[in-house]
């Protein structure tokens, strides 16, 4: 059984789509044949939230403690690793530190190292840790890209082994598609309240949208990391009335707020310290619900939306555009609504983990091809 070793900077039941994506991949790989090891830290403060998420994972999770003196976490993750990755056939590394560790244990192991890159580590607003990133992004047998986007962010590297595979979803629930009132049309963004995920921009497009639908509401769900901006903004703009902070919330109450909405909503954006949209991930959940979206172009959500067929794709600072494509979705809703829903099933994890499946075989098949080529394994580095 081939033994792989997830390195990820994230992990539930703690927020944050590179754990989601982490937990999603290492039980699938799990559920395929493989035995998995995941490494991460605990974030909670005891850990007693952690424990009981883990009881229930079919692979071990084993979770470094955040120390008052953060060196020492990152000692202890590094040494954990060390020995991990000493038994493992994979090494899969998921997130910016991850990375880096990743690319120190190259220089130990001769085995197959696979990077997973979401956006954001690429952009680092620190020239030494960019200079780094790409320095261990060239130690890598093979780099997964969540996005076309992402993948055009190591374009200065000239990698030949990038391969694409798009973010997955899962939800415990599906609805039927409904006939929406559209007269007066709900919006929702889901995700932390930040100048990424672009909500500002939703607002400011307001004042017009609320010229053609009087009664449209606009609603917020995720943690209010910047929920004291956005009110000042909405207050200046004349359009708090329109808008209704929902705050963090469960999964189950997430899916009854996406089914009372009209159109998801993500305009996204590069923040002036490199955060990026890799994908947009929620976007898929709402369209499973039939719900479509709007979301920005420059991003990674261009591989989310399908324009003109699940959603439109707009420039995230034009509210004509966003006006126009509102009325387009509004006026053809039961169409969009349809096909919203059919795209999003190209993005289950079922679908997904079969893409993760054929890059994994693949690495498997070169290293056979080497064994027969050669009479041994090939233990030279080929990047």
């Amino acid at each position: 059984m081939t033994k792989i070793l997830i390195l990820t900077s994230e992990f539930p039941p703690q927020p944050g789509g590179i754990g989601n994506h982490a937990y999603n991949l290492a039980k699938g790989l799990q559920a395929n044949g493989f035995k998995v090891q995941l490494v991460c830290d605990t974030r909670s403060g005891k850990g007693k939230e952690e424990r009981e998420f883990d009881k229930s994972l079919s692979f071990e999770v084993i979770r470094i403690p955040r120390k008052k003196i953060i060196f020492l976490s990152y000692l202890n993750r590094i040494s954990t690793a060390f020995s991990l990755a000493r038994k493992s056939d994979l090494v899969i590394c998921s997130g910016k530190f991850s990375l880096w560790l990743g690319a120190f244990l190259t220089l130990f192991f001769k085995k197959e190292f696979v990077a997973i890159i979401h956006g954001s580590e690429i952009r680092l607003p620190n020239k030494l840790q960019r200079k780094l990133t790409d320095w261990s992004l060239k130690r890598f047998d093979k780099i997964i890209a969540v996005s076309n986007f992402t993948k055009s962010l190591l374009s200065h590297l000239s990698l030949k082994n990038i391969t694409v595979v798009p973010n997955g979803f899962e939800m415990e629930a599906l609805s039927v598609l409904k006939i929406k009132n559209r007269t007066a049309p709900v919006l929702i963004t889901v995700g932390n309240i930040t100048q990424r995920k672009g909500q500002h921009n939703v607002i400011k497009a307001l004042p017009l949208l609320l010229k053609h639908y009087p009664d449209l509401k606009y609603h917020i769900v995720g943690i209010p990391t910047e929920k004291e901006r956005l009110e000042k903004l909405a207050l200046n703009l004349d359009v708090e009335e329109a808008i209704v902070f929902l705050g963090k919330v469960s999964e189950n109450r997430k899916i009854e707020l996406l089914q009372q909405a009209d159109v998801f909503v993500m305009l996204s954006e590069t923040t002036q310290g490199g955060d990026v949209e890799g994908f947009g991930i929620a976007i898929l959940e709402a369209n499973a619900l039939g719900i479509p979206a709007i979301g920005a172009l420059g991003c990674g959500i261009e591989d989310a939306i399908k324009d003109g067929v699940s959603g439109r794709l707009i420039n995230n600072k034009d509210p004509e555009q966003f006006a126009k494509a509102l009325e387009e979705i509004l006026n053809n809703y039961e169409s969009y609504s349809q096909v919203a829903k059919s795209w999003s099933k190209g993005f289950t994890w079922e679908q997904i983990i079969k893409l993760y499946l054929n890059v994994l075989k693949g690495e498997e098949m070169e290293e056979k091809k080497n064994v027969n080529h050669k009479g041994t394994k090939d233990t030279e580095r080929r990047i």
